[in-house]
């Protein structure tokens, strides 16, 4: 059997599982991915495959149905994003498939906390100007009494709101479809969107892409926030139309934005964005811990050895 890794955090980890793979008799094959392969390459590779551990690649009916031509059997979404998956295709096809939910709640919660801290007191702007022999001085804002949009309640969601109730952020909460503990009622607020974006210092995206979800953040709903509001995404670029962000952050309107995520990844030279320099960006990475990835991978495998009958 052969099974192909494109998941680059699985992959820089790659040697801690080879054992895992060679003990079952599976010839591992782990090409060298930035961010993700193109669906041509994935049509060449899947084919002499008999498992796919998935990363944000282009998971297409195309890239399925070349693969069940083929030797694949079935496939696993490394982590919690399954947006990049056509899961009707592999029902129609009849290719096993699951993702791995629930695993990195506490890491992605992480990375958003630390935009708002960052957005907030402007450490990354300081942090860039002693490198470059200045000594600033921003004023920033204090957190305490301030109140954050947060836009998702899942496991990312829920972790990143218990993280900055901490700092004494009132929290205003969205997602219709979120379960809500006692605790969770007493300490947050639950409203509709996007009336919650009105009192928002803070607006901080966790949820998942879906049609409903993409370009939440547009045009209309930057106009109903405060002047001065900072916007953090964590969970997928789409969310955030970036030409009306673009728009905000020209204005004034909003005043600085925490992206781990683009509508385009990389995020190409020409980007306007890049011209602001009180932003702070990542690479897609708020996952990325050697303790998540190991987590993660282990779980991958399990469920991908028990689609292949090697459990």
């Amino acid at each position: 059997m052969k099974v192909l890794v494109t998941c680059p955090p699985m992959l820089k980890q790659i040697e801690q599982f080879r054992s895992i793979f060679e003990n079952k008799g599976i010839e591992l094959i782990t090409p060298n991915v930035v961010q993700t392969l193109s669906e041509e390459e994935l049509m060449e590779l899947l084919p002499q495959m008999d498992g796919w551990i998935i990363g944000d690649d282009p998971a297409t009916e195309r890239v399925f149905t070349a693969g069940k031509n083929g030797n694949l059997k079935a496939a696993v979404k490394w982590g919690v994003g399954v947006d990049n998956v056509d899961f009707n295709a592999c029902k129609k096809l009849g290719i096993p498939i699951i993702n791995t939910p629930n695993m990195f709640g506490a890491e992605v919660a992480g990375i958003a906390v630390s935009y708002v801290i960052g957005l907030a007191r402007q450490t990354y702007l300081i942090d860039r100007g002693v490198r470059n022999g200045k000594w600033l001085k921003p004023a920033g804002i204090s957190l305490a009494g301030r109140t954050v949009a947060l836009i998702g309640f899942g496991d990312i969601g829920k972790a990143t709101a218990h993280r900055l109730h901490a700092f004494d952020l009132k929290i205003n909460v969205f997602d219709p479809f979120a379960e809500k503990s006692a605790e969770d009622k007493n300490r947050y607020h639950f409203l509709d969107f996007p009336n919650l974006l009105e009192a928002a210092d803070f607006v901080v995206c966790t949820c998942a892409l879906t049609t409903k979800t993409k370009h939440m953040i547009n045009t209309e709903t930057i106009s109903q926030m405060k002047n001065g509001v900072r916007i953090i995404n964590v969970s997928r670029g789409p969310i955030i139309d970036e030409k009306a962000l673009l728009a905000g952050l020209k204005s004034g309107k909003v005043h600085s934005a925490g992206l781990d995520v683009f509508e385009i990844e990389p995020l190409p030279l020409n980007s306007e964005l890049r011209n602001f320099e009180k932003c702070i960006f990542g690479t897609h990475n708020g996952s990325n811990t050697i303790d998540g990835v190991i987590r993660a991978s282990h779980e991958a495998i399990e469920k991908l050895f028990g689609f292949l009958g090697l459990d």
